[in-house]
Parts: structure tokens; C-alpha cells; sequence
């Protein structure tokens, strides 16, 4: 079971209400899955919407992993010459 800490806030909302409020929907799933999902915890609403959440927080994290790369290699030279300039100054004689 996957545990969020109360500090947690999965939304950002302006008004406090529409953060609580859920809509029904309904999805079809293989039995295989729902009977995993099961095994994790009876509350499949609860177990999707972890799931859901943690998947977009991945997605989220992918995204500025890729914008970091980004700027690192636009800047992959700049940065190699500094680090031999230091690297030339740390070596002994």
C-alpha cells in the first residue's frame, strides 16, 4: 500500500471545495488487473487515483529531467572548460 504524507497536496486549487469534490466515472479493465488491484487494497477508486497521481508525477519529473539535459548540453562546453580549468589547478606537480 502506498502511503501519502498529510502534508501531501496532489491538486493545487484555488478554492478548497473543488479540490474535494470527485466525479464518477467508469472504466473497463481486464479481470486480471482488478483482481491485483484488489490484493493492494478493496478501495480500487483510492488505488487508481494513487496510481494516476504518482504516474503524472513521473511524467512531471521526466519532462524537467529532459529540460535539464537540455540546458546542460547547451552549455556542455562553457562547463567542460571550466572543469579542466579547475581540474589543471588540483593537479599536483
Amino acid at each position: 500500500m502506498v502511503i501519502i504524507s498529510r502534508n501531501f497536496k496532489p491538486l493545487s486549487c484555488p478554492w478548497k471545495y473543488t479540490c474535494l469534490v470527485k466525479v464518477k466515472t467508469s472504466i473497463t479493465l481486464p479481470q486480471e488487473l482488478l483482481v491485483r488491484l484488489d490484493r493492494v487494497d478493496k478501495n480500487r477508486s483510492a488505488v487508481l487515483e494513487r496510481a494516476a497521481l504518482a504516474y503524472l508525477a513521473d511524467l512531471d519529473r521526466q519532462a524537467r529531467d529532459r529540460r535539464d539535459v537540455s540546458i546542460i548540453d547547451r552549455n556542455a562546453k562553457r562547463l567542460n572548460r571550466e572543469a579542466e580549468d579547475t581540474l589543471e589547478y588540483q593537479r599536483i606537480p
